[in-house]
């Protein structure tokens, strides 16, 4: 699940609702 927030974080600026729906937007918002 780390990797996943690191990703949402970083990658959630690049694929804005690939990754940020399957860690939880909500997180990353």
């Amino acid at each position: 699940m780390g990797i996943a927030v690191f990703l949402a974080s970083d990658a959630s600026n690049y694929i804005n609702g690939a990754i940020v729906p399957v860690d939880g937007g909500y997180l990353v918002s």
